[in-house]
């Protein structure tokens, strides 16, 4: 006898919850003493006195909110800014409701395709044609001086907008052991009939040249640890060469030698500051109040039995404390160790029909897939999905399709004070 579909809707809900529960999936003794991570927007920016971290033991003669300053310090031409940009802080772009949360802006990536179909990287001439930029999707909208003033030429008609994302609670997400990822991925197809199969990318470490681990950061899971990521923003979004991305992306109007990030008096970087941060911040809070009212509640029992769960899991246990990641450059601390969250998110590859048509570090069939959108922390935003253009969560349900028909097939047909319910479950995130 053929069990009925929305029985194994539910039967999937509870499967990747105890997946979830076991941390990688097997039989983990230590996911028995896992505790919930420390939740709340406790960084309030400018203001790093009054600011709290998870625990994380500092480096020696450093502080949270000494991270913190320079997180938010910012950039001047004189320290390497540009020679084109984004922002001249961290925050400029993570700061909603405070610094290293969400952001309302968004960047810009462009290409185009081969004779065979295949994404291809602009290339975007400046200085009066004199010189160009390759070799990388990212267009800047800032430049220090016009010569430097990126243009998309016509030849580019691949253009999309992405939204800068959360990075509270990012420390836990990097936590997180690759099997656990690769457990989730391996069981949606098993569990949704084929419908729904996350894609795993393997992201070169910077910081551990010639290793990779499973993505987790960046809109295509471009990368698998916080350094990396971090490294690679800095030199992108702000233009600050490191010494994981040593290299400006051009010389135009450049007067600094690279790379410009050099450690302080306490042997730190910028970009360990900013991961110190980053790996020190508490995952964003639901709204506990809301979500203990009747609405509530049963709003969330239809998020899972829509099938909405599937990809937004809703919780993961991370790897013990003492498991060495990121190509064996860090050791995951105590305070990151052994932690439940709750990120609603698979941190997988999709294709939900939004696919921004841009390829990174996978393979040409990413360029129709986008990670999950971890749902932690929505409840801070007024606009939705990767590109900003949801101005409400029914219109952000209603862009899912491909992978996710089902689910909003299904959410379709509930009747309009279940729809309700579901959306005042989502406001709780």
């Amino acid at each position: 006898m053929l069990m009925p579909h929305w029985r194994k809707v539910l039967l999937s809900s509870c499967l990747f919850a105890t997946l979830a529960a076991l941390g990688t999936g097997l039989a983990r003794v230590a996911a028995k003493s896992a505790t919930e991570a420390p939740a709340g927007f406790n960084t309030p920016s400018f203001d790093g006195a009054h600011s709290v971290s998870n625990g994380i033991v500092e480096p020696p003669g450093d502080t949270f909110a000494r991270d913190q300053q320079v997180y938010e310090e910012n950039e001047t031409v004189a320290k390497g800014l540009g020679p084109v940009y984004n922002a001249t802080s961290c925050v400029s772009c993570h700061q909603n409701p405070n610094s290293g949360a969400a952001s309302q802006t968004t960047e810009l990536r462009v290409g185009h395709h081969d004779e065979n179909g295949n994404f291809v990287n602009p290339t975007i001439f400046i200085n009066d044609g004199q010189d160009k930029i390759t070799g990388r999707s990212i267009v800047n909208d800032r430049a220090i001086g016009p010569e430097a003033q990126e243009r998309i030429p016509a030849t580019e008609n691949i253009r999309t907008l992405r939204a800068a994302l959360n990075t509270l609670g990012d420390g836990f997400v990097e936590a997180i052991d690759d099997a656990t990822l690769i457990a989730i991925a391996e069981k949606q197809p098993e569990l949704t009939d084929g419908r729904i199969h996350g894609e795993i990318v393997q992201a070169p470490i910077f910081e551990a040249p010639g290793q990779t681990r499973v993505g987790r950061f960046g809109w295509k899971d471009q990368h698998g640890s916080l350094l990396s990521f971090i490294g690679d923003a800095y030199l992108n979004e702000m233009g600050i060469t490191n010494r994981l991305r040593p290299t400006d992306v051009t010389t135009v109007l450049k007067t600094t030698k690279d790379p410009e990030d050099q450690p302080d008096g306490l042997g730190l970087a910028d970009i360990d500051h900013f991961a110190q941060f980053i790996r020190g911040t508490m995952v964003p809070p639901r709204d506990t109040v809301l979500a203990a009212t009747p609405a509530a509640l049963r709003g969330g029992e239809l998020f899972r039995q829509v099938g909405c769960s599937v990809c937004h899991v809703d919780s993961i246990t991370t790897a013990p404390a003492g498991t060495v990641i990121d190509g064996g450059m860090f050791t995951v601390p105590e305070a990151l160790g052994d932690k439940i969250i709750h990120p609603f998110s698979d941190f997988l590859l999709h294709d939900i029909g939004t696919g921004d048509g841009i390829v990174q570090v996978g393979p040409q069939d990413t360029a129709k897939k986008l990670r999950t959108a971890p749902l932690w922390g929505l409840r801070t935003k007024a606009r939705f999905m990767h590109d900003l253009e949801s101005l409400s969560l029914q219109s952000a349900i209603s862009r899912h399709s491909e992978e996710a028909t089902e689910p909003v097939r299904r959410f379709g047909k509930l009747s309009p004070e279940d729809r309700a319910a579901l959306i005042t479950f989502l406001k709780t995130l």
